[in-house]
């Protein structure tokens, strides 16, 4: 088990991650090298700051009021936090023994063996699907969706309460049959309870040009207004009763 953290940054306030008001750790390290990431500068661990379990849940304590009031708690997100399991695990403990909601923001990619503990004193994952289609995920990731599909079944044969979330990218993530396979995949986990349509962005760019990195999605405009509409109203029709936003 591990009391420090790699971490990108901090935000004590956030209100989009999560219910209530929310405690959000941004860890640092991701496996993934997706072409519409917005923090590339979070791939790689060792470039983060370093923070204890000790000090984390001292300033965790400060924002209890706060998650009472609002039914918050502390979101986990980078990044990619399954990479630090070994100390998401001590601290959700922790964070369980205090009665705080404890929610990770994934991409799912992780060796499921490794994470089925930390699953069980987690009460919310917000899932990211990067693309329903094999192909297409691991040309836009640079891996395989065979990992996010595991865990994904696993929180579903555990009925750990799910919120997917998707990025709607013009003429690549919102065509009818990519929106038809992510409504299939969700149709298949009961444990769903919201679907998050997330505009695709590109505010971003600023980090990637600085890192000397490139991606074709760089030049993709974002959404317009009436597509995200379009989207919103596709998913209504195919999985009705389903919250989406």
């Amino acid at each position: 088990m591990l009391h420090e953290a790699y971490l990108h940054s901090i935000e004590t306030m956030g209100m989009l991650d999560g219910p209530g008001i929310r405690y959000v750790l941004f860890m640092q390290g991701c496996p993934l090298r997706c072409a519409f990431c917005h923090n590339p500068d979070t791939w790689h661990m060792s470039k983060g700051q370093v923070k204890s379990l000790a000090w984390l849940l001292t300033d965790i304590k400060d924002y209890l009021p706060y998650f009472r009031a609002s039914g918050g708690g502390v979101t986990v997100s980078g990044g990619e936090p399954l990479l630090q399991t070994d100390f998401l695990e001590v601290l959700f403990a922790e964070l369980k023994k205090l009665d705080v909601h404890r929610a990770i923001d994934t991409s799912g990619f992780a060796a499921l063996e490794k994470v089925k503990f930390l699953m069980g004193v987690t009460d919310l994952v917000m899932l990211s699907i990067k693309h329903p289609d094999p192909d297409k995920h691991r040309e836009i990731c640079g891996q395989s969706p065979q990992r996010p599909l595991a865990l994904a079944r696993y929180l579903t044969s555990i009925k750990l309460p799910v919120w997917i979330r998707y990025v709607i990218i013009p003429g690549i993530s919102n065509l009818p049959a990519d929106l038809a396979r992510l409504a299939d995949l969700i149709k298949s986990m009961p444990n769903v309870e919201r679907l998050e349509l997330l505009p695709y962005h590109t505010l971003g760019r600023p980090k990637w040009e600085q890192l000397g990195l490139s991606t074709p999605l760089l030049t993709v405009p974002p959404p317009l207004p009436e597509e995200m509409e379009a989207a919103r109203q596709t998913m209504a029709g195919l999985l009705p009763g389903l919250k989406i936003v």
